[in-house]
């Protein structure tokens, strides 16, 4: 789903951000973030609701979860042009597992589909993340899905130099994300 700004100009290059759902890999909730769509929109960005393979529907993993946002991202720097959007003003944003695959985009080099153009970058020049998902290893949330490949795959276990800003939002509520791990 595209949400493109009311005064939108096809003779103008657009900043974009793309959302990732949250539902533990397993729930697809493709309109969740409709409000924040709606209203970045408003704001002047062209937003995408990305959709991903689940467990739930698809039988699918975290693996391939991560390897659709990636393919995701790709996509639409791949045809920018298309979309009328600025490839190097794109934001990766979602909230808990959606939060882990926005932020995997830009840390995690594994996890490539193999139909993909490598050439084009995967990586977001910004983060916005929701209770994410950051720790998939012993005793974070997904451990029991990715097992002893988490160093390859826990954004948190691949912070490095050079990663892009990132705003990350918890709550001290939250059962599965303690704010301890921001």
């Amino acid at each position: 789903k595209v949400y493109k700004p009311a005064d939108f100009k096809q003779v103008k290059k657009h900043g974009a951000i793309v959302f990732f759902f949250g539902g533990g890999w397993r729930i697809r909730k493709l309109d969740q973030f409709d409000p924040q769509a709606t209203y970045f929109a408003k704001k002047g960005l062209v937003c995408f609701l990305a959709d991903y393979r689940v467990s739930g529907t698809d039988h699918s993993t975290p693996f391939k979860s991560l390897m659709d946002a990636k393919s995701a991202i790709r996509f639409i720097k791949e045809h920018a042009t298309q979309f009328h959007v600025d490839s190097s003003r794109i934001v990766a944003s979602g909230g808990s597992a959606g939060g882990q695959l926005a932020a995997a985009t830009a840390l995690i080099d594994d996890y490539n589909d193999s139909t993909d153009n490598l050439q084009i970058s995967c990586r977001p020049e910004a983060l916005v993340l929701f209770n994410p998902v950051i720790d998939n290893g012993p005793g974070g949330y997904g451990y029991d899905k990715v097992g002893e490949a988490y160093p390859h795959f826990s954004p948190l276990h691949n912070i490095r130099k050079g990663a892009p800003p990132t705003l990350i939002m918890l709550g001290k509520q939250d059962a599965l994300i303690p704010a301890v791990t921001a």
